[in-house]
C-alpha cells in the first residue's frame, strides 16, 4: 500500500527534477505518476557528434577551483556527456544502454490503465496548474536537451542537443543542437525553441514549480540558431544538469487554424506540438488516450533512444478505482498492471489465468532511494505548529501491527527523508555534518546534535502502551489535557481533525491510526473526496493531514528548495505542502545545492534529515525494494534490468510485444512466462501459498 505520490498527475512533491524521469518515460524513480511540472533530475536522449567528456570530479579539487574562478581563462569544451559527480559511465561511441534490448522488434499495442488516482483527464498540457493532464503526455512526447541513463545517478547524455560545454567558471553552460532534431511538425529544433520553452515555463502561466526550480537561471541567450547559453546566478554542479533537464515545445502548439495565438495556460486539447516519439492518435472523453509512434520520429538512431519506446501504440484506459482497474486486468482489458496494496498482490492476484501462465506476476527487485512516504501534518494549521504534538502523532503510529495484519510482512520502515540511501543520517553527527549545524545550534532543538531519530516500535519489550504513555505527557506539555470525554485544550477545544484521500485505499490504515489516537482522547475523521478536489484543496493547503509520498532521488538538489524552502510556503501549487518556513533548514538547502563534492553533498543531506527528523512533520510509513508487476505473457523485457527505475516507465520505454514479427531479441533475454524468478518472486510465491484467511 502506497501513500498518494502526488497532488495531481502532472505535478509531483518535488521540482523539476522528477519531471524527466516521466518525461522520458520515468526510467528513475519517481513514484507511480504521469509527472510534469516537477522535477529534472536526470534526462535522457542523444546525440550524434560526440565530444570528450566532460565531469565534475568527486575527489579531484576540480569543482573548487571552478567555484572559485581559478580557470577562468580556459576556454569552454563542448562534451557529450556530463556528470555532476565522477565519471559519466558510458565512454564516447557508445551505442546503446546496457539495460535495453537494441535489437528488441517493434511493433504492437500495449493497453495500460490508470498511472495515478486521476480518473479522467480534460487537457493536453502537463505544464499548467489548473485542470488534470491526460497520461503519457509528457513521457511520450516531450523531450529535453540531455537525458539521463538509469544505471548511474547523476550523468546527462546528450538528446535534442548533441554537444553540451559547461562555462570554466561554472557559470553557464552551451547546448549544441542536434540539427537532425525535429517536431513532430517537421520543423527543426532550434535555439530560439529552447529559449521559448524556458520562457514561458518560467511565466505565470505555467505552474510555479518551475519558477522555483529554476530560480539560480539568470537568463537564456541564443547565439545563434543552434546554440543557445544559459547563464547562472551562483555556481552549483547540479545546474548545469538542471537546465538539460528542461522540456522543450514549439511555439506553433498554442497559435490556432486561424493563426490567433492562445494562452499557454488556456491550452487544453491542442495537441502539443513536440520532438517525442509519439503522436496523439485519439481520445475519448477524458478517460481514453492512444498513442501512435512517430513514423517520421528523428531519434530512432541515437544511441540514447536505441531498443526504447518499441510498442506502436500505447493505449491507456482510466478506471473509476483501483478495485475495477483490478478486475478489469484480470478479465484482459489492459495488459500490465503495478501493484502497490500488499493484501492485494498477495490475495488478489489468483486464478486460471494466472495458472494457466496467461498473466505471469512477479517482483523486480530495484536499487531507488526510498526517500519519504507518511502521513503529513499541514503546519500552517495552529493545531500543529507545537513539535511535542507532531511528535505524540508519530508515537500513536503502531507500524509492526500494521505490517503484521495489513501488509503480510512485505515492508520495511522508513526512518529518513533519504531512506534507503548513503544520505541517510544515522548515530551521532558527523564532524562534517557538525560543521554545517553548529553555527544554527541557536536556532535548533539540542535533539538534532544528539542520537538521530529512531522510530518508535512495539517489538517487544516495546509495547504501544509505552508509546501512548510518552504521547500522553507530550500532549500535556503542550498545553492537551483529557477531560470531558476527549482531549481538550486550554480553551476546552477538542482535538479534532481530518485524515483527507483521494481513493480510499488509505481507509484500513487510517482506522488502525484513529482507534489508537482514540486511545489519547483525539478524534481523526476520514474523508475521502473525488480526485478534483482532493488536488484543490492540497493546490490551496485547505487540510489538515494528508497520506503523500515524495519522488526517490539518488542525488537531490534544487527540487528540495520547492519542497521545503520557506519561499515556497505561501506559494499555491508549491511542493512545501507541510508548511515549512525554517531559516535553519533554508541554510542547509543551501549548503546541499551548493555542494560540490559528493562528500559535501553526503554531510548536507545527513545534517538537513536530522533537522527535518526532529521536527516531525511526517509520521513516517514503509517501503518495498520492490516493484510488483503483472502482465500478459506476450510481453517482453531485457534480460539486464535497470539500477533505478519506476516500474510502469521502464515497462513503457524498454518492454516490446514478443508476438511482433521483425528483429529477433537478443539470444537469452527474459520472454514472458520463462522470465527466470527471482529471490522476490519466491517469496511472493511462499507468501501467497501461506495465506490461509
Amino acid at each position: 500500500m502506497n501513500a498518494r505520490t502526488t497532488r495531481h498527475p502532472h505535478t509531483t512533491r518535488g521540482s523539476l527534477r522528477s519531471f524527466v524521469t516521466t518525461l522520458a518515460s520515468s526510467i528513475f524513480p519517481t513514484p507511480r505518476a504521469d509527472l510534469a511540472v516537477s522535477s529534472v533530475r536526470a534526462v535522457r536522449f542523444g546525440f550524434r557528434r560526440i565530444s570528450r567528456v566532460l565531469t565534475v570530479s568527486r575527489t579531484a579539487p576540480v569543482a573548487a577551483a571552478l567555484a572559485a574562478g581559478l580557470l577562468a581563462t580556459s576556454p569552454a569544451h563542448a562534451k557529450y556527456a556530463i556528470a555532476q559527480y565522477g565519471e559519466p559511465k558510458y565512454p564516447q561511441g557508445f551505442t546503446h544502454f546496457d539495460y535495453v534490448n537494441p535489437d528488441a522488434p517493434r511493433g504492437g499495442t500495449l493497453t495500460l490503465a490508470n498511472p495515478d488516482r486521476r480518473t479522467s483527464f480534460d487537457k493536453f498540457n502537463p505544464f499548467t496548474l489548473r485542470g488534470t493532464s491526460a497520461p503519457g503526455v509528457s513521457g511520450l512526447m516531450f523531450e529535453t536537451l540531455g537525458i539521463g541513463s538509469a544505471d548511474e545517478p547523476a550523468t546527462v547524455y546528450g538528446l535534442l542537443a548533441d554537444d553540451i560545454a559547461v562555462a570554466p567558471d561554472g557559470a553557464s553552460v552551451t547546448f549544441h543542437l542536434n540539427p537532425a532534431a525535429r517536431f513532430n511538425n517537421g520543423d527543426p529544433v532550434t535555439a530560439q525553441d529552447v529559449k521559448y520553452s524556458f520562457d514561458t515555463l518560467m511565466s505565470p502561466q505555467s505552474a510555479p514549480g518551475f519558477k522555483v526550480m529554476l530560480a539560480d537561471v539568470k537568463g537564456v541567450s541564443v547565439l545563434d540558431n543552434r546554440r543557445v547559453r544559459f547563464d547562472f546566478k551562483r555556481v552549483s554542479p547540479d545546474l548545469p544538469l538542471l537546465v538539460a533537464s528542461v522540456p522543450v515545445f514549439s511555439p506553433k502548439w498554442n497559435v490556432g487554424a486561424d493563426g490567433k495565438k492562445k494562452a499557454f495556460d488556456a491550452l487544453t486539447f491542442e495537441r502539443p506540438v513536440a520532438s517525442g516519439p509519439y503522436l496523439i492518435e485519439s481520445y475519448d472523453g477524458g478517460r481514453r488516450i492512444t498513442f501512435r509512434r512517430d513514423p517520421k520520429y528523428w531519434g530512432n538512431d541515437l544511441p540514447v533512444r536505441r531498443g526504447t519506446y518499441n510498442f506502436e501504440r500505447i493505449v491507456y484506459k482510466l478506471y473509476s478505482d483501483d478495485i475495477v482497474r483490478l478486475e478489469g486486468f484480470k478479465a484482459g482489458e489492459f495488459d500490465a498492471i503495478t501493484e502497490y496494496r500488499a493484501r492485494s498482490w498477495v490475495r488478489s492476484y489468483v486464478g486460471k489465468r494466472f495458472k494457466d501462465g496467461e498473466l505471469i506476476k512477479r517482483e523486480f527487485s530495484h536499487h531507488n532511494a526510498a526517500g519519504m512516504q507518511g502521513f503529513i501534518v499541514n503546519t500552517r494549521r495552529d493545531l500543529f505548529k507545537d513539535v511535542r504534538v507532531r511528535k505524540a502523532l508519530d508515537l500513536a503510529l503502531d507500524y509492526q501491527w500494521l505490517n503484521r495484519q495489513l501488509f503480510y510482512n512485505q515492508y520495511q520502515r522508513i526512518y529518513s527523508y533519504f531512506t534507503n540511501s548513503d544520505l541517510a543520517a544515522r548515530g551521532m553527527p558527523s564532524e562534517a555534518e557538525l560543521k554545517l549545524l553548529e553555527p544554527l545550534r541557536k536556532k535548533l532543538d539540542p535533539a538534532v546534535f544528539g542520537p538521530m531519530v529512531v522510530q518508535p516500535t512495539t517489538t517487544p519489550p516495546a509495547s504501544l502502551r509505552d508509546n501512548l504513555r510518552e504521547a500522553r505527557e507530550l500532549l500535556a506539555q503542550a498545553g492537551w489535557t483529557y477531560r470531558d470525554g476527549a482531549l481538550r485544550n486550554a480553551k476546552g477545544e477538542p482535538f479534532v481533525f481530518e485524515f483527507l484521500d483521494d481513493g480510499g485505499a488509505m481507509g484500513p490504515v487510517a482506522s488502525a491510526y484513529a482507534r489508537n489516537l482514540a486511545k489519547l482522547g483525539i478524534t481523526l475523521n476520514f474523508r475521502q473526496s473525488d480526485f478534483a478536489l482532493y488536488q484543490k484543496r492540497i493546490e490551496t493547503f485547505d487540510f489538515d493531514m494528508i497520506s503523500l509520498r515524495y519522488p526517490d532521488s539518488q542525488i537531490p538538489g534544487t527540487e528540495l528548495l520547492d519542497r521545503f524552502g520557506s519561499q515556497s510556503a505561501n506559494v499555491d501549487g508549491s511542493d512545501n505542502v507541510i508548511g515549512l518556513k525554517d531559516p535553519a533548514v533554508d541554510s542547509l538547502l543551501g549548503s546541499l545545492v551548493r555542494a560540490h563534492t559528493y562528500d559535501d553533498l553526503v554531510a548536507a543531506a545527513r545534517a538537513l534529515d536530522r533537522v527535518l527528523m526532529h521536527g516531525y512533520y511526517i509520521v513516517p510509513h514503509w517501503f518495498s525494494s520492490t516493484h510488483r508487476m503483472a502482465y500478459k505473457r506476450n510481453l517482453q523485457f531485457p534480460e539486464k534490468l535497470p539500477l533505478y527505475f519506476t516500474a510502469e516507465g521502464w515497462l513503457v520505454s524498454m518492454w516490446w510485444d514478443g508476438g511482433v514479427k521483425g528483429e529477433k531479441a537478443t539470444k537469452g533475454e527474459p520472454q514472458g512466462a520463462s522470465a527466470p524468478a527471482t529471490s522476490a518472486d519466491s517469496a511472493a510465491s511462499a507468501a501467497s501459498k501461506g495465506v490461509t484467511r
